[in-house]
This record gives C-alpha cells, structure tokens and sequence, in this order.
C-alpha cells in the first residue's frame, strides 16, 4: 500500500466506484471516496510530518467511525504499520500496550500516556505537498490480544500493505463483493471487523458501519443500504434470532449474499437456525487465529458434517497427542497448523508455541475425523470466550493480585446465554476483603469486558505448592454449583 491515490488502487482491479459515490457510512457521518483519499493523504503527510518513517508502528486507538479508517489508510499511505488498540481502556492498561507496542505517534482523542507523541483524529495536513514516493510497510497491521502470562501481546502480520493478486485470492475466499455494499457490526479494534472494512474498501465496497450492535439494527441496515455480505459473531446471531419472530422477519434480507461467522464457537442450534432461515449457501464459517491459520466451511458442508469447522488437509492441521505424536483420525489432541509460523506473524510480548517442525498452536483441542474434516472439542483452557472477544484468564488474575488484600486469585468462564461465557473470579484473601472495593480496583486496570462479573471468596490456597492450579476441576465444580443453584455475587 504505497502511495497511490484510491482511483489508482481500485483502477488496478477491474472498474471501481466513482470518486464522489459513498465510500463510508456511520451514524450520521457520510464519507465518499474522493474525500476518503483526500482525508487519508492529508493525515499521512501530517504523520510523516511528525517523523513516522516506514515500518513504524502508528497506534490507533478510535471509536468506530469515519476517523478510524482514515487513520489506518493514512499510516499505510505513510508506509507504517497500523497499531490497533481498543478505546475505552483505563490509562495502567493503555501505558501498558502502549509502552509494549513503541508506537512513532498514538492516534486518539482523549489523553494519552506520556512520552509518545499523541495526534488528534482530526490533525491533518492540507497542504498539497506530495508524500515520498515508494512507501510501503513490511507488515500490514499488528493487533492487541491479551497476554497467557498476564500482560498484553501484539500480533504482527507478516503481510506486506501491498496487496497486489493477494487481494483477488482473499476476496474470493471470503465471498466479499466488489463494488457491493458490507456491513460491519463489530468493534474496529477487533482483528475481524478491522480486517474485513479494509478488504472490503480495497474491493471498491462501500463499508456501511455501526457505532455498537444492536440486533434490529442490523437487520434494518442490511434491508436499507442492500447489504450483500457481513461478518458476525455467534452472539450477534444469538441475539438477532432472540428477537420476536415477527420483528426479525419484518424486514427485506434478499440482497444478503453472505453471513460469514467466526471469533468463537457456535452453538449447532443456532448455527442450523441461521441455514434453515437463510439457507445453506449464504452461511459460511471461518476457523482462525489473527496468528493467520484459518479453516473455512460452507452451510452445505456443515449439513453433512455438523459441528465441524472444515476439511483440515494433512499438511495444513496435525493433532498431536501428549506425547509429541500425530494423532489417528478420530482422536482428541492439540491442534497443530503447518507451515513455518515465522513466516506469518511474529508477537510482541510472547513467545508463539512451535513444535520441532515449526508448526503453530492456537492451544486448542480436538479432532480430525476419517474424511479429513476438524471437529472443535474444547478452546484454551486458560481463555474465555465473551461475545467473540478472547480474555486470557492470566491477564484478569494479575490485575486482581494487584489488590493488596487479595492473596490469590484465579478466574474461570462460565455460561452466559447472552455472550457465551462470563468472567467469573475466585479470590482468596481474607473476612474483611470487599468485593466490591475489588471490583472497582480492577476497574481501574481492565477494560470493562474483562471485568469479573461473579466473584467469590475462599480461604483456603487455590493453587498447590508447586504454583499449579487445577482450573478444570475448579470450573466443572462451579458449573455443578450452578446446576444446583447456588448464586453467585453479580458485580454489574
């Protein structure tokens, strides 16, 4: 992604949209292309400005909106590499990405941490300076996860911001239009819905975004604006088809080509009530990490083979036993992607988990059956999956053993029939610790999705001599405590 203006991008595959047709949409924001070149070189050259050399890192911490695609546009057209960050996080975990990732500038709108220099999302330069020619970043994008050892990991995607025939291969993929009309439900600082929106706007498709998600919402949009392709999360779908059959119904979803789903496992009812509604050639799912690997299976596959996330061929998925062996078809171990992982991404922060042969784990569990299809049986032990967004159960406890009451701590997920699964923390400490004093304290370190929403106390260690913490055995025992009806004490 080097220089070229918009026409010359869209020129180069195939016939693109005119300069003065939308580009962009939000509530109550409209952005053509012609503007969203302008807008986007205008930021660049404020960037270089401001001494951003290729290859850096521009931290981008935005709302959804207009601002946030101009802000990625503009650090690519200044031959950087767009930092994500999310929004609305307390200033120890933004120093704490912040700090991680050494951005050359942070693209926000409110305070920041010191000792980078911060840009307003509306500082451009109007000037009709041309930028250096010939800049492109090594790597397209570096994304924030929460780190297994308790602190903030980047992702960094070896893709290079210049696309070329690659874009042809992953609109294909994916079944992305071009020149169509996407909708994008989720939050930009997500790996997913940053992903798409840039796909989609290097296809010559008009991105058609919400502030937040609300379920008739959507449905509302994708009738009006004629959406023909959006990416959602299985909470999204739970809660669209929660709505009175008459509300979901009401509107027009004949222009919607495909529903693409992925971030976290779907329930099989659901995923079936999604087919029988839309029907099978319209649904597709996508297994992946932001590390890159990635399985795809279509609705009519997932009918023949229900509950699996697509054909693995040897060569792309390995399970692998206890012992470092592959398993036979039909056996639970550790999933394994092939190919040199090194060549995809590298993390900031962490060490990726490689065997010998260079293959990547996710730390997911499951299986490959006698056709060659992988079947999910558990995701990582120490991850929580709330609506599509990974918390790392490591991350939580060391925000709540910064309490000074708090001797221990360890956090597990549990059900939740609106998001999947809930944070739930067992502390140990002792009768005088407040848990609602905790609660407000980690307030103050963790985005609010992170958040513990059911806490308990115990008096007795939670982990063994050695330091190791039998979580399984701690979950399973709660969810029977559930089962039995014991409540829990709800923080929000």
């Amino acid at each position: 992604m080097s220089d070229p203006s918009f026409d010359q991008i869209l020129s180069a595959h195939g016939s693109g949209p005119q300069a003065g047709e939308t580009a962009i949409t939000y509530p109550g924001e409209r952005l053509s292309w012609a503007e969203l070149d302008a807008r986007a070189a205008a930021r660049a050259r404020r960037l270089v400005s401001l001494g951003v050399k290729p290859d850096d890192f521009v931290a981008i911490s935005l709302p959804n909106g207009i601002d946030h695609h101009i802000a990625s546009f503009a650090a690519w057209r200044a031959g950087a590499t767009p930092c994500i960050l999310p929004t609305k996080l307390p200033g120890h975990e933004l120093a704490q990405i912040v700090e991680l990732a050494a951005p050359a500038v942070l693209i926000r709108g409110g305070d920041g941490p010191e000792g980078v220099p911060r840009l307003a999302p509306d500082d451009d330069d109007d000037s009709d300076a041309a930028l250096p020619p010939g800049l492109a970043a090594a790597h397209w994008k570096a994304v924030t996860s929460g780190g297994s050892t308790g602190r903030p990991k980047l992702i960094v995607d070896h893709a290079p911001a210049r696309f070329g025939e690659r874009l042809d291969g992953l609109i294909h993929l994916v079944r992305m239009p071009r020149g169509g009309a996407i909708l994008n439900p989720g939050p930009l600082y997500h790996n997913a819905p940053f992903f798409f929106t840039s796909l989609a706007l290097l296809a010559g498709s008009r991105v058609i975004g919400m502030s937040r998600f609300d379920p008739e919402e959507a449905l509302r949009l994708i009738e009006q604006e004629r959406v023909e392709w959006v990416c959602m999360v299985p909470t999204m779908m739970q809660r669209i088809w929660s709505l009175p059959a008459e509300v979901r119904t009401r509107y027009d979803l004949s222009s919607l080509q495909c529903v693409c789903h992925m971030a976290a496992a779907c329930p099989p009812w659901l995923k079936r009530a999604w087919i029988d509604w839309l029907g099978p050639q319209r649904i597709l799912e996508v297994y992946a990490g932001t590390e890159g690997a990635a399985l795809i299976i279509t609705g009519e596959e997932w009918l023949a083979k229900p509950g699996s996330v697509g054909k693995a061929p040897p060569d792309v998925v390995t399970i692998i036993d206890e012992h470092g062996l592959p398993c036979p078809p039909g056996e639970i171990g550790e999933i394994y992607f092939g190919g040199d992982a090194s060549t995809r991404f590298h993390y900031v922060g962490a060490e990726a988990k490689l065997d010998g042969e260079q293959r990547l784990s996710l730390g997911d569990l499951g299986y490959v059956d006698a056709d060659g299809y992988l079947f999910l049986s558990d995701r990582r032990s120490d991850m929580i999956i709330r609506g599509g967004a990974n918390i790392y159960a490591a991350e939580v406890e060391a925000a709540l053993s910064e309490h000074p009451e708090v001797a221990d701590a360890v956090v597990v997920g549990l059900p939740c029939d609106d998001l999947g699964q809930r944070v739930h923390a067992i502390i140990e400490g002792g009768e005088a610790l407040s848990i609602d004093a905790v609660g407000a304290f980690v307030g103050t370190r963790l985005a609010k999705y992170k958040c513990p929403e059911s806490y308990e106390v115990t008096a007795g260690p939670l982990r063994s001599d050695a330091g190791k913490v039998r979580r399984a055995a701690l979950r399973d025992e709660r969810l029977q405590w559930l089962q039995d009806g014991k409540p829990f004490r709800r923080t929000r």
